[in-house]
């Protein structure tokens, strides 16, 4: 009697390598263009967390499998059988996988290629860094189906003007990587074949850098974006002296001295 062929195991939503320094985490459905379902959402999250909790890995990048970076929401899971608190409940799963990008304390960089679309887009507005190929495409098309993006918004207010940003948001339509670059939501646009190249360039350079002081500044960075001038400074101003008084900044505070006497 022949044994019943063992089903293969499925393919993790979220894959996870490890280079040194840098954590990479690949959305792995391409065939889907990495919607960002419950399942993913759920994924992606749970692999941040687990990166961050890593002391040896001081860069995050962010990538994606297939011809989409995300092209946003599963829409088979927004149809007519979700009710009005299975949606509440999805769109809170998301901002809070939103979140934990920005409270991890290593910065995350987004490794963009082909299309990101409605919370795609958010997806990548929402990682501190993002490099770019020149084949990218960007927009928060919610409202060619009736549907604002108004959870995308909220990161792509964050990094793109107003009226820009509005105009995403109003119309759908779809920008280019060297548009993206001109109105502030990608730093980097090269060519698809120098895409990792230029992605470990930039990682490399952070990797090299004090993971106290990246950490603090992350931190203080998006914390004093939400408040007023004054107590942004005296928020800045405190976290600079803690980080001062850090063995190795003192340390290179000592080498810069020593070699300007």
């Amino acid at each position: 009697m022949n044994p019943e062929p063992v089903p293969a195991p499925e393919a993790p939503l979220v894959r996870i390598d490890r280079q040194g320094p840098v954590a990479h985490l690949t959305l792995n459905h391409g065939t889907k263009y990495n919607v960002l379902s419950r399942a993913m959402i759920a994924a992606l999250k749970a692999a941040l967390e687990s990166v961050a909790a890593e002391r040896e890995v001081r860069v995050v990048v962010l990538a994606a499998d297939g011809r989409a970076f995300s092209a946003g929401h599963d829409l088979n899971e927004m149809g007519a059988e979700a009710s009005l608190e299975d949606l509440r409940g999805l769109f809170a799963d998301c901002s809070d996988l939103m979140l934990t990008i920005q409270r991890l304390p290593q910065p995350v960089i987004a490794r963009v290629q082909g299309v990101a679309a409605a919370a795609g887009c958010q997806l990548v507005a929402m990682c501190d860094l993002a490099v770019a190929s020149s084949d990218a495409r960007f927009a928060v098309s919610g409202i060619n189906l009736g549907l604002f993006c108004s959870t995308p918004s909220v990161a792509l207010s964050r990094n793109v003007l107003a009226k820009p940003a509005l105009e995403m948001l109003l119309t759908g339509d779809f920008i280019d990587a060297a548009t993206a670059r001109e109105r502030g939501l990608v730093n980097r646009v090269v060519a698809a074949a120098e895409l990792d190249a230029e992605v470990g360039r930039l990682a490399e350079s952070i990797a090299a850098k004090s993971p106290a002081a990246i950490a603090a500044g992350k931190r203080l960075f998006y914390r004093q974006r939400e408040l007023g001038i004054e107590a942004a400074y005296r928020a800045a101003g405190e976290v600079m002296a803690e980080n001062a008084v850090l063995a190795d900044t003192q340390a290179g505070i000592a080498r810069f001295t020593k070699k300007s006497r």
